[in-house]
């Protein structure tokens, strides 16, 4: 674990596994529906915990629109990201219904990736795109699973619509996925893995740059990390969740009292500080479960539990299941 980052600590253990699904193009006036990740979750990225979707604007501009929040324009070299898994509306304008889809997910699924889509004049085609020359825009969509059990306090701590634009997230971006996905497309040795890793990439540069924007005083995990105290004593526990930390030292280390430690970690955190370590010893030892053959004993004593028994009953009451069962339903099916 790393002692002065929690950040990179949470997207290490929740295991992020990315993949790039669709090359959709589009001209005249289009939109398209996509359903919340609960829904689409089981057919692009089976047995995910959950699943985060983003839309990179490779040519031209559209618009973005989950309910309850203002439209977002996007433009090329544009990416937006939806950390919370909502349905959402794509189009080349707002307020455009979107084209009738069916079941074509369904049925094109095992098809090699990405699949090619296109929009023209409110038609849709599954399995076909336009030419480059007569495409007004070209979006890439992609996906990357997450796990929310035991703990991930970052979903949460990110808004519903995360914009990158084209200025912050570089000039890299754009070309890399767009050549990433071109080569998985062309089934070269390789280009599965090198796409996961670029969507990954580009998931874990927008949580740093989201959390270097952010204001100062600003609630939840993330705004935690920026604050002085607060900062610090996550980085303790962060840094070694296997030792017997008490409030008591936590404040002292943080430079806070015991009750002023407390009141601030929840109101920023939303929990106590003895519960975020008990939550994250967990989420540190399902880590370690998925990672190798470790005995479970081996496991409860390295994240600071004194009995296996004791981490056992805690591991299903966030779970569902004991450790041992929870490793085998997170192998790959053979």
């Amino acid at each position: 674990m790393n002692a002065l980052d929690p950040l990179s600590d949470v997207l290490r253990s929740v295991r992020l596994r990315g993949s790039v699904f669709f090359h959709v193009s589009c001209r005249d006036d289009w939109s398209a529906w996509a359903p919340s990740s609960q829904e689409m979750g089981p057919a692009v990225m089976p047995g995910a915990d959950h699943v985060i979707e983003y839309h990179l604007f490779v040519k031209g501009g559209g618009w973005v629109a989950v309910d309850g929040e203002p439209p977002l324009r996007l433009g090329a070299g544009d990416i937006v990201m939806l950390p919370h898994g909502d349905a959402h509306v794509v189009s080349s304008a707002p307020g455009i219904s979107p084209a009738h889809e069916g079941d074509w997910l369904t049925r094109m699924r095992d098809d090699p990736k990405p699949i090619p889509i296109s929009y023209r004049g409110g038609a849709f085609v599954a399995g076909e795109g336009l030419p480059a020359k007569d495409a007004s825009a070209v979006i890439l969509c992609g996906f990357i699973a997450c796990d929310l059990k035991p703990f991930n306090p970052l979903i949460d701590a990110l808004p519903r619509l995360l914009h990158l634009p084209a200025a912050g997230v570089g000039t890299w971006v754009a070309p890399v996925l767009e050549q990433a996905a071109q080569e998985w497309g062309a089934q070269r040795a390789g280009g599965a893995a090198l796409l996961q890793r670029v969507s990954e990439m580009v998931f874990v540069d927008a949580a740093r740059r989201y959390l270097d924007a952010l204001p100062e005083q600003s609630q939840g995990w993330l705004g935690a990390l920026r604050d002085r105290q607060v900062g610090r004593a996550l980085a303790l526990m962060h840094g070694d969740p296997a030792q017997p930390w008490t409030l008591e030292e936590l404040g002292r280390r943080a430079g806070l009292s015991r009750s002023a430690l407390h009141e601030r970690f929840v109101a920023l955190v939303g929990m106590p500080p003895m519960q975020y370590l008990t939550q994250w010893r967990l989420q540190c030892g399902a880590r370690l479960l998925s990672e190798g053959h470790m005995v479970v004993a081996s496991v409860a004593q390295q994240v600071g539990y004194e009995s296996e028994a004791a981490f056992s009953r805690a591991f299903k009451r966030a779970t569902g299941l004991p450790p041992a069962a929870w490793r085998r339903a997170q192998a790959p099916a053979s």
